[in-house]
């Protein structure tokens, strides 16, 4: 009789609970690309869920899924640096791999946690922490590995990218559009991390760090939010060509890198300007394939889930640690230059704001 291989889900949220919810809708698919029988046998969460299907199958105690050898592979769904790491760093040292949805982690534990998994021939896998749904991980240090990355630029947040939006097409003024952004649940009721550009900012220290091999930590990353952006701002940008967008952006100068969130005039020209509402876009430069872009939802109960158990069936099917998908610490900054304005094309609004132009 063939074995069956246990999952473990960390965290009931909306992208846990939509794990569990995708792995038994298409679980006969995933069996089949994953090459083996599975199921789902613990899910850990400090929360009670009586009216769950999966009911029987809550656990308040790590442990039990850190000690119970059927379990090969685990989501964690739970978000914030703790206690995920604790939680992640017991499951890899028993050699569990791990699919996480969560940036801020993988921005500022990213390295610890690929060396540890390395370190027990598994995996730590983290495709859905950029864009949800859109495949942007795999093909960075898969289908695109025979580039030379100079550059990745792109809109990595949804909820910013519905603000303005809404400010360009309907008039809004920014506080109408966050509020109508959270009234349909694309916004949190804080919503500082994505206005603030954090979360933007934990997105492209992911990407700048596979590309270019050194632990990009948030603090070494210019970042500027929307906040201060006004109708104004988005009528005269209008006016001379241009929209304005969150830009994350990480690009290669004088053999180093400048990473940096900001507000960005993005001509009308540029396909990254017609991205609009929810969606995400990743434009990648290469040496050998020129410019490649990639779009889609970036966030989502089952899109996020989706990428996430992309993730546990590449660990399931994989023959030890994926040496591509790696990155090594970083003891400080001297690799990426300062963030500097005289290092771009800019343009000085009527309000005195000077935004970098992306034609």
């Amino acid at each position: 009789m063939e074995s069956v291989k246990k999952i473990a889900i960390l965290g009931y949220g909306i992208v846990g609970s939509g794990v569990a919810e995708l792995f038994y809708t298409n679980r006969k698919q995933i069996e089949k690309k994953a090459g083996t029988a599975l199921d789902l046998k613990y899910i850990l969460d400090i929360r009670d869920f009586s009216d769950s299907p999966y009911k029987e199958k809550f656990t308040k105690s790590i442990d039990d899924i850190v000690n119970d050898d059927e379990v090969v592979a685990v989501a964690e769904c739970m978000g914030g640096v703790e206690p995920a790491f604790t939680f992640i760093m017991k499951c890899l040292e028993k050699g569990k791999s791990v699919a996480t949805s969560n940036k801020e982690l993988v921005a500022f534990k990213g390295d610890i946690l690929l060396k540890t998994a390395k370190n027990n021939n598994c995996n730590f896998f983290f495709e859905a922490s950029v864009g949800g749904a859109i495949p942007i991980i795999r093909p960075l240090h898969k289908c695109l590995a025979a580039n030379r990355i100079t550059q990745i630029t792109g809109i990595l947040n949804g909820t910013t990218n519905y603000i303005l939006t809404k400010m360009e097409t309907s008039g809004l003024t920014f506080e109408d559009a966050l509020k109508e952004a959270q009234q349909l649940g694309y916004a949190e009721r804080d919503p500082s991390a994505d206005i603030l550009g954090d979360d933007a900012c934990r997105k492209i220290c992911i990407l700048s760090s596979l590309v270019f091999g050194k632990q990009v930590y948030p603090q070494y990353v210019y970042t500027k939010g929307i906040r201060e952006i006004t109708l104004e701002d988005i009528s005269e940008a209008k006016e001379k060509g241009y929209k304005i967008k969150l830009i994350a952006n990480v690009k290669e100068i004088n053999e180093k890198i400048t990473v940096s969130v900001s507000p960005t005039l993005v001509s009308t020209e540029n396909m990254l300007s017609q991205v609009s509402d929810v969606f995400n876009a990743v434009m990648i430069y290469g040496n050998g394939m020129d410019k490649v872009m990639f779009y889609g939802r970036g966030a989502g109960k089952l899109p996020t889930a989706s990428a996430v158990l992309g993730d546990i069936i590449g660990s399931i099917s994989s023959d030890g640690t994926v040496i591509s998908q790696y990155w090594e610490s970083s003891e400080n900054s001297d690799f990426i230059e300062s963030f500097d304005l005289n290092n771009y094309t800019t343009l000085k609004l009527k309000s005195g704001k000077e935004l970098i132009i992306l034609n």
